[in-house]
């Protein structure tokens, strides 16, 4: 049966669709590309089997040093705002799912990507830095607020992994605090439970109390101790 047999709406439906799942596959495979993996290949390494096992910018840090998790962390935000902006630039107008939904369903994509990267036998980081590529696109005035809070949580507990947890379950706050439309909402809502998800294994070794701090970033302790 052609396209031309059908009633137009569904034809329309039909026409579009292979176009938004194609947009959603490509933010997958872009987000698959590891930013820690791929440059960890140039020096001989997979920060896999280093440190703590994460391909994210906190093990790249630890392990490869400044230089090399900036490079790192750079790389996996510009792939979370290709993917978005590509499926803004290029969703179908007048689909079911509109071109604003097509660009955070593309942002989860990538993030889901980076997570469980088909390159990379679907082992890798924790999704952060991707997922501030997209709202870079797509919200960029929380994009701020969400380092802020990072920022000071870092600060005042030494938690790269509670810092981030925090910053991503501000999302939905800032989502209703903004009166935001539903796609926002619940991308906010998708977006901080997936970072809660990554981040498991960081907020069971707090209740353990075994999670490593960076010491050097508690500047408010260094402050009350001098």
């Amino acid at each position: 049966m052609s396209f031309a047999a059908l009633p137009s709406s569904v034809s329309a439906a039909v026409a579009v669709a292979p176009l938004s799942v194609s947009l959603l596959l490509a933010a997958y495979a872009i987000g698959s590309l590891s930013g820690s993996l791929l440059f960890g290949r140039l020096r001989g390494v997979d920060i896999r089997e280093q440190g703590s096992g994460n391909a994210g910018g906190t093990n790249a840090f630890r392990t490869q040093g400044l230089r090399f998790a900036l490079v790192v962390v750079v790389f996996d935000i510009g792939k979370g705002a290709l993917a978005t902006w590509l499926a803004l630039s290029f969703a179908p107008v007048g689909a079911d799912l509109s071109v604003t939904v097509h660009g955070y369903l593309a942002a989860f994509a990538a993030v889901l990507g980076h997570v469980w990267p088909i390159w990379h036998g679907f082992r890798g980081g924790k999704g952060a830095a991707t997922l501030v590529g997209g709202l870079m696109v797509l919200w960029p005035f929380a994009v701020p607020l969400l380092v802020l809070v990072w920022a000071v949580v870092l600060i005042v507990s030494g938690y790269v992994g509670l810092a981030t947890v925090i910053a991503a379950l501000c999302l939905p706050v800032l989502a209703w605090l903004g009166d935001a439309g539903l796609p926002r909402q619940w991308f906010a809502i998708a977006a901080a439970l997936l970072v809660v998800f990554t981040h498991r294994g960081n907020l069971a070794r707090l209740r353990a109390g075994t999670e490593s701090r960076f010491a050097g970033a508690r500047l408010l302790h260094r402050w009350r101790r001098s």
